[in-house]
């Protein structure tokens, strides 16, 4: 972990803001159970839609956390929201994640 210093502010439910040194970057966290993994919500929500005369399948729910972040260049960015699924946003034995980071625009 790089040795700048960082504020973490919550402003509302999974929007984070996170300051410091360097660039300013959007990051997109997308989280879901891994396929095998029982998913109760998804299950329930198909049920809901069967009773409601919809017929789906193959039913899943995904977590979209979204925040930005300064860091040095893209590659730091990425390894920090890395460490920031492993360490907090996800469990990595049951969760898969994919990461979007953009340069934050004006």
């Amino acid at each position: 972990m790089s040795s700048q210093s960082l504020t973490l502010l919550v402003y509302k439910k999974n929007s984070i803001v996170i300051t410091g040194d360097g660039m300013k970057y959007h990051a997109k966290v997308e989280i879901s159970l891994k396929k095998g993994m029982l998913n109760p919500e998804a299950s329930t929500i198909q049920r809901a839609l069967a009773l409601l005369d919809y017929q789906v399948e193959d039913t899943s729910t995904m977590e979209t956390i979204k925040f930005s972040l300064e860091a040095e260049d893209p590659d730091v960015a990425q390894k920090q929201v890395v460490e920031m699924c492993e360490r907090l946003l996800c469990n990595p034995v049951i969760h898969d994640y994919q990461i979007q980071i953009n340069p934050a625009g004006d």
